[in-house]
């Protein structure tokens, strides 16, 4: 490619996307593209957490502990995350439409080993299989939404998959809640199946045939970055998954993994800053961290991610603690996603003409207040006063999410989007992950005598969350005012 990183970034942040025209609308065919790759991303999300309303289940019918089995849940998000910084160089290299069906059939095949599985070491190793197949489809599913979308309508594009986000794990709860009450646990994986087949038929029809974009210089797999970026991140979120386990952060299971995971994170810092010799283009460019705006979107993202958990992680322990099932909560904790699902597209259309900057600033308000509203409720506050102020948290969300994802694909030139989907999606799930394992240690603490107070504890936590986005913000794009469209609908980038 021609230029360096921090050139071509540099050049995509200087050139600015326009308003949006009138007609510029999401066609007919565009929008059957949107729903067939939408339908193909849901599949991961659902799966990482339709598991966790199941874990006791689980223990009983394969004779096993509930430590043993979370390693149901675990082992898939690791593989999943140690997955995604490769699913960035195959991209171009393999083609995305072949990526993307390889990607659908591993998953599928996964899923229908996981639901015939006959004890836990067989469900652990194909739970691995699965997380495999999401790693390859959750940041490809950014990938194609951007390419095609372009950054005129990013936005908007955005929006829709700030929505599948969103109610992705809370369904993911509902689902589990429901095959749990009703039938067998096999049927947390098997549901996959025609979802699955659904998805794949779509694709064949509508992903255009794409031939591989490599260029020869720089096709070689970064073996080196490989071995040490994804097993760095996948050893820190083994290191909060086993935290949020624990309650607790000194302990071996933790900071083993964790001293681990920064060391290999290191050395690839080394690695891809070219201190240590290298042959081969790095997996991912850390020159991409140059351009402000890029840093703020991928920070804001990973603070929404850990804002979001920890109030799904929240809600439906505050439900239980008074006596509803784990269906009812997870019900009960809808609202807010419900919230999530009416603003991301609002604002994910609106930022295509007001820029990200303002938007996210407001949402971030807004949910502060419904976290504060979160802050007062007791043992004596019926169920309507918790569901509205999650909704409003949600709504607030959605109004940073969307937004913020759209102006990643402004800032970014067209061949550094693959490369940028893979860091907003680890970063996402670390956010995630982080905010489990802090919403467990509050709880186990601030919560050990009185759950309530562990409750508010974790909403003061979510409050400090958005403090910090508020913080961010600034950094973020704003009004767009030019645009520069590439044959392919991509813009050259935008303004700040």
């Amino acid at each position: 490619m021609a230029g360096t990183v921090d050139e071509r970034v540099g050049a995509a942040d200087d050139q600015a996307g326009a308003e949006v025209a009138a007609d510029d609308r999401l066609d007919r065919g565009l929008r059957r593209f949107i729903a067939v790759v939408l339908l193909g991303g849901i599949l991961g999300i659902l799966d990482g957490s339709v598991v966790a309303v199941g874990v006791h289940t689980l223990a009983a019918d394969l004779d096993s502990s509930v430590t043993t089995i979370g390693w149901v849940s675990t082992a898939y998000l690791l593989a999943l995350t140690a997955t995604i910084p490769i699913t960035a160089w195959a991209v171009d290299r393999v083609g995305s439409r072949r990526l993307w069906l390889g990607g659908l059939a591993l998953f599928l095949a996964a899923s229908l080993a996981s639901g015939l599985a006959w004890n836990v070491g067989a469900l652990v190793g194909f739970r691995v299989l699965q997380g495999v197949g999401a790693g390859i489809l959750d940041p490809l599913v950014l990938t194609l939404l951007a390419r095609a979308a372009g950054p005129a309508r990013a936005g908007r594009v955005m929006g829709l998959m700030g929505m599948v986000l969103s109610a992705g794990p809370v369904l993911g709860l509902v689902v589990g809640g429901l095959v749990l009450e009703e039938g067998s646990w096999r049927w947390m994986f098997l549901i996959n199946l025609p979802i699955g087949a659904l998805a794949f038929a779509g694709a064949l029809r509508v992903l255009p045939v794409d031939p591989p974009r490599g260029q020869r210089g720089g096709d070689r797999l970064d073996i080196v970055g490989v071995a040490l970026f994804g097993p760095g991140f996948a050893s820190l979120v083994l290191a909060l998954s086993q935290a949020g386990e624990r309650s607790a952060f000194a302990v071996w299971q933790v900071l083993v993994p964790g001293a681990l995971g920064l060391a290999l994170l290191v050395g690839y810092g080394l690695h891809a800053a070219g201190l240590v010799r290298r042959r081969r283009a790095p997996l991912i460019d850390l020159r991409l961290f140059a351009n402000p705006r890029f840093t703020a979107a991928v920070v804001v993202m990973n603070l929404v991610g850990l804002a979001t958990f920890a109030n799904l992680f929240a809600l439906p322990l505050y439900y239980q603690q008074y006596g509803h099932g784990s269906l009812a909560a997870g019900l009960l904790a809808a609202p807010f996603a419900v919230g999530a699902i009416i603003a991301m597209p609002l604002s994910g259309r609106l930022s295509d003409r007001l820029g990200a900057r303002e938007l996210a600033r407001g949402g971030a308000l807004v949910a502060a207040v419904g976290g504060l509203v979160l802050t007062r409720v007791g043992a004596s506050t019926g169920e309507v006063w918790p569901a509205i102020a999650a909704l409003v948290v949600g709504l607030g969300l959605g109004f940073v999410g969307a937004p913020t994802m759209g102006s990643l694909y402004r800032v970014l030139p067209p061949p550094l989007v693959a490369q940028g989907s893979s860091v907003l999606y680890i970063l996402n799930q670390l956010g995630a992950a982080i905010g489990i394992a802090v919403v467990t240690l509050i709880l186990a603490v601030v919560g050990r005598d009185d759950l309530i107070a562990g409750f508010h504890g974790v909403s003061w936590f979510a409050i400090a969350a958005l403090a910090v986005i508020l913080a961010a913000t600034p950094l973020l794009p704003g009004r767009p005012v030019a645009e520069d469209t590439t044959a392919e609908g991509t813009a050259v980038g935008p303004i700040g």
